[in-house]
């Protein structure tokens, strides 16, 4: 007879049990039916395994610890509660199994109330001072937010393991303490607890987006574990991914494959965004060719990741591919998708996507609306986004928020309707905030509205009085309208406070590394070669009619510096790079921290013609797909 130890497939396992049934002796066999329970949670079936302990006859504190695990193994804690109860009342006494158990079962479903009185009983018995017992208290108290009382147990256990020490990190990530949960690292550390994956595993909830001094907190805590498993690598790049850091992201990805460590599911997830940020679209391809040889599709997650990587890197076509052959998609991929065409300028598919998503009864939510007002911004469809706005607050209820104020204000400011933006950010039930006003005075800046742009730029300096941006807009406000003097006031403003414009960093892959240029840079190895070049194609776009725009360049400088200080933008500089170093007609993908200057733009649309080249920049606003002197976004941006 095979045992039933090992689990076997539920066929081969209704067999055996038909069997027991049939045979008196072993129908008796309490210790089988134990292993006959435990057989079946491990299948996941616990209503088979209740109807297994139903029908054994007397019952000792083994055989309910079992049925109590099942539940709480198969997620059904309040079953898990009710049978611990059950067993109090039959007689039967818990023991150091029950309790950590059934705490567990109250963590889970966040069940304080019946935590705390599981801690009383606990005392009596003297089981609140065993590891497991107490790991048990320390966890359910932190999950369900009563830190002060995690903190008690655990400085009175007499014996802790990692188990203890992650529980309590545990309990204050979850809860937004990061900063305590760190200090509790730290205590580790002095104590000499050694960190390991369920450290990491634990501070998880509270990396998503910390300071720049925690994150080297914690990459210093995985630098010092000694044996590093997956889920801390998982942490790890999810840190750096959503805290700004793709590159990193990107590097600790190239090393744990070195490693010969493999990436699951959420390992790919959690890089994909970063390949998708420095536009690294060759290895977010081998990314993409591995999902399909470890079969990690379908999966939501790691779908939806893989359109955001192709949207990222301006490749519409792959992003589509991936999204039609999905089996199932959520409200997540839909809007992935639109907000990938809104972004290109595609905004007509944005608006079908968007009807499809309806008609397969598929409920937007606010970010969809966020989505597809924005598409229709970038697409410059005012009609259609009035209307989808109007949809969304009449017909489906949804109460605006800030984001969807946003996208209005910048709706109407692309179009030109500056006076109406304006408007509408005075009637706005909610404070506007600096993206609000942003987007109000960028469009002052595209039309030239100088009296609405200083309204916008007196809120700016007094909502976010450190952000350069919004200066150096104003500035060219000014500067356009040949008003010197105010730019001169603006920029000593920015001296006074010690606020500097932030430099402008593109990033180009080549071979499957990623190179970095700032404006002026002259620190890369082919420096020399990147520059001469430059100087020749620029006589060249010259020649075909290009003209340097330097109305918003400084005034006190002469006309060929102000052509010089445009000429070495960093776009341009990672374009020419790219030119240099790739085979003719290879696509270029550029990626950009700064809004594209009018002058680049300009530029890039000859290069394009003159290179023969479809150039892709992506700029903290939108996609520009440059190809025979043509941008795709129709100079409307």
């Amino acid at each position: 007879m095979h045992s039933l130890d090992k689990y076997p497939d539920i066929k081969t396992l209704q067999k055996l049990h038909g069997r027991i049934i049939s045979d008196p002796k072993l129908c008796s066999d309490t210790s089988l039916a134990i292993k006959l329970m435990r057989a079946y949670a491990a299948c996941c079936k616990p209503d088979v395994t209740r109807m297994v302990f139903d029908r054994i006859p007397e019952r000792n504190s083994v055989i309910c610890n079992v049925m109590i695990r099942s539940y709480v193994n198969n997620h059904l804690y309040e079953d898990a509660i009710l049978m611990y109860k059950s067993i109090l009342s039959s007689g039967v006494a818990p023991d150091h199994y029950t309790f950590p158990c059934v705490l567990k079962a109250c963590s889970a479903s966040d069940n304080i109330r019946f935590g705390v009185q599981m801690h009383s009983p606990a005392v009596k018995k003297g089981l609140d001072l065993t590891l497991f017992t107490g790991n048990g208290l320390v966890a359910m108290y932190g999950k369900c937010g009563n830190l002060v009382e995690a903190r008690r147990v655990f400085d009175g256990m007499p014996f802790r393991d990692s188990v203890s020490w992650n529980s309590l990190v545990a309990g204050y990530a979850q809860n937004g303490r990061f900063d305590e949960a760190l200090e509790v690292c730290e205590e580790m550390e002095l104590l000499g607890v050694q960190h390991d994956s369920g450290t990491m595993a634990s501070l998880s909830p509270a990396v998503t987006y910390t300071s720049v001094g925690n994150v080297m907190f914690v990459k210093k805590i995985f630098s010092n574990m000694v044996r590093k498993e997956l889920v801390a690598w998982n942490v790890v790049i999810a840190m750096y991914t959503n805290n700004s850091m793709p590159a990193e992201a990107v590097g600790l990805y190239l090393e744990m494959g070195a490693q010969g460590i493999e990436a699951d599911s959420i390992t790919v997830a959690s890089v994909l965004p970063a390949c998708g940020d420095l536009s690294a679209l060759s290895l977010g391809k081998r990314i993409h060719e591995y999902v399909e040889l470890k079969r990690l599709r379908p999966n939501l997650s790691v779908e939806n990741a893989l359109i955001d990587m192709y949207a990222k890197c301006g490749c519409l076509l792959e992003a589509r591919k991936v999204f039609e052959e999905m089996k199932i998609k959520d409200v997540v991929s839909w809007t992935s998708m639109m907000s990938a065409y809104g972004r290109s300028g595609k905004g007509h598919e944005a608006v079908e996507l968007f009807s499809q998503m309806q008609d397969l009864g598929i409920v937007p939510d606010s970010i969809a609306f966020v989505s597809i007002l924005s598409a229709c911004s970038h697409a410059g469809l005012l009609a259609e986004g009035r209307e989808y706005y109007r949809m969304m607050t009449e017909r489906y209820e949804i109460v605006p928020r800030v984001e969807h104020f946003t996208c209005m204000v910048d709706l109407l400011g692309r179009a030109g309707r500056v006076d109406e933006a304006y408007a509408h950010i005075k009637q706005m039930p909610v404070e506007p905030n600096d993206r609000v006003w942003g987007a109000l005075l960028n469009a002052c800046h595209v039309y030239n509205n100088m009296d609405i742009g200083v309204v916008a730029a007196d809120h700016l300096f007094e909502l976010a009085p450190n952000q350069s941006g919004y200066y150096v807009l104003l500035s060219n406000i000014y500067a356009k309208a040949g008003r010197w003097r105010d730019v001169s006031l603006v920029r000593s403003i920015m001296k006074d406070r010690g606020i500097k414009k932030i430099p402008g960093v593109s990033n180009v892959e080549l071979r499957d590394q990623v190179h970095t240029f700032l404006a002026g840079d002259r620190s890369h190895q082919q420096s020399k070669e990147i520059y001469e070049e430059l100087d020749i194609l620029v006589g060249k776009i010259k020649e075909a009619g290009y003209v340097p725009k330097t109305d918003t360049a400084l005034h006190d400088v002469e006309e060929e510096e102000k052509e010089n200080h445009l000429a070495v933008h960093s776009e341009k500089l990672a374009i020419v790079f790219a030119l240099i170093n790739s085979s003719p007609h290879t696509p270029i993908r550029v990626t950009k921290n700064l809004r594209v200057c009018e002058d680049c733009h300009v530029a890039i649309k000859f290069i394009s013609k003159i290179a023969d080249r479809q150039i892709t920049v992506r700029d903290t606003n939108r996609y520009h797909h440059f190809e025979n002197g043509i941008c795709s976004c129709g100079d409307y941006w």
